[in-house]
């Protein structure tokens, strides 16, 4: 049950499932049907208690080295037993590569419409910049979630950082702020010299894509600035020219909804001078239930050699959009009724600050995902697509992107 994969180190993939009795931690695998007994790996079982609940076993094995571009046909252990068969494919060798895209997913109706468009995509990989489940320390509901996207998650490999309502630390009564999301969705924090799930690296086709943690320490003195200055010290843009970088709480926003929250300003304070001098060419973030992308900023400037900043916080979630209800009660005689009583209306409006700062150059607070289409070493084409649009390659947004070490003003 509940089965994920993530990319783990190079050519090599992590499955992890989640079984209610005591199972060997084996994963068979092949490149056919037939062959999906003719490799096999073995890897680590554990479980975690909080509060009154106890989670099930929870299967991680790696298995590799893979063939690239590649469909993969996978079952659990014991050899013995007739699992289901599953399958996934291997992200290529060469361009061009597809990420998709999307946040504060939660569980919601509007969640499944946005699954349904992405599985409708040709993708590669996904990225997800946090909250994800909503369990918000109800533990079932992590279950769940993990059902819910148990079939695309499976067959691509999901790689995700943490949002605030992963956070499930209760004073007195659990001190752990992380322990499900740890136990249950690990990432290549190891193969990256980080020592923390909360941040951590991967390199694929041509891309180095950075996830960072919003809710751990990130100031001058901490463990995460000095890995990501190292880890920005080590990319060779001849092997990986494009620069992603992935945080939960958004650092360039227009939105009324999370102004002036310390994991947004203080983190966008402390490492922008960081990511600007690496060149990054674009940072990915959620948390605000709206989507809004901004022109290549730097201290708060249009400036040619700075990130792109999209805000993709609108992948469905219980809360809502980040919207505003304005109610009215009309007077009887303005319709054609005959009662005393008019009818309590609503308005729906959106929450961006007005006017529009220059350096935002699309918003809309419309549920949705994106697309980051890697075409080559110099070029890119990112759409946004919003849930209201039945056809999948409906764009609400689109721009072509340059990589910076191909611009010869940003070198």
């Amino acid at each position: 049950m509940q089965v994920h994969i993530s990319l783990s180190g190079e050519n090599h993939m992590r499955i992890s499932w989640i079984t209610s009795d005591p199972t060997p931690a084996v994963v068979y695998y092949g490149t056919t049907p037939a062959g999906s007994n003719s490799l096999s790996a073995n890897g680590s079982t554990n479980m975690y208690h909080y509060v009154l609940y106890t989670s099930g076993e929870i299967h991680d094995v790696v298995i590799g080295p893979l063939k690239p571009n590649t469909l993969y046909y996978y079952r659990f252990g014991p050899q013995t037993t007739s699992s289901p068969q599953f399958t996934f494919k291997t992200p290529p060798s060469q361009y061009p590569i597809t990420f998709a895209v999307t946040g504060d997913l939660g569980q919601s109706e509007w969640t499944k419409s946005t699954l349904q468009h992405i599985a409708k995509s040709n993708y590669d990989i996904l990225l997800l910049p946090g909250d994800l489940s909503y369990a918000d320390t109800y533990q079932p509901l992590w279950d769940s979630f993990g059902h819910l996207v148990q079939p695309l998650a499976s067959a691509r490999p999901w790689m995700v950082t943490q949002g605030n309502h992963e956070i499930e630390k209760i004073p007195v009564i659990h001190g752990n702020a992380f322990t499900s999301y740890n136990v249950r969705w690990v990432m290549p924090y190891e193969e990256s010299g980080s020592n923390s799930n909360l941040y951590y690296s991967f390199d694929v086709v041509g891309v180095h894509v950075i996830m960072l943690g919003s809710y751990t320490e990130f100031g001058p003195g901490s463990v995460q600035y000095s890995w990501l200055k190292a880890d920005l010290g080590k990319v060779d843009r001849s092997k990986t020219p494009w620069l992603v970088v992935v945080v939960h709480a958004p650092w360039y926003n227009s939105n009324e909804a999370h102004q002036g929250e310390y994991e947004s300003v203080g983190m966008k304070k402390v490492l922008e001078d960081l990511l600007y001098d690496a060149r990054v060419d674009l940072v990915f973030a959620g948390h605000v239930h709206a989507y809004e992308r901004f022109e290549r900023v730097y201290k708060d400037q249009a400036n040619e050699c700075g990130p792109a900043y999209i805000n993709v916080g609108d992948g469905g979630n219980r809360e809502g959009l980040a919207k505003r209800y304005v109610f009215h009660e009309l007077d009887c005689s303005q319709i054609n009724r005959n009662d005393d009583k008019g009818p309590v209306l609503h308005i729906v409006m959106d929450r961006y600050i007005n006017p529009k700062p220059t350096i935002s150059a699309f918003r809309e607070p419309s549920f949705g995902h994106g697309q980051f289409s890697v075409v080559n070493r110099s070029h890119a084409l990112w759409t946004w697509q919003r849930n209201d649009d039945d056809a999948a390659a409906v764009a609400s947004d689109m721009i072509w992107l340059k990589s910076l070490v191909s611009v010869s003003t940003c070198s």
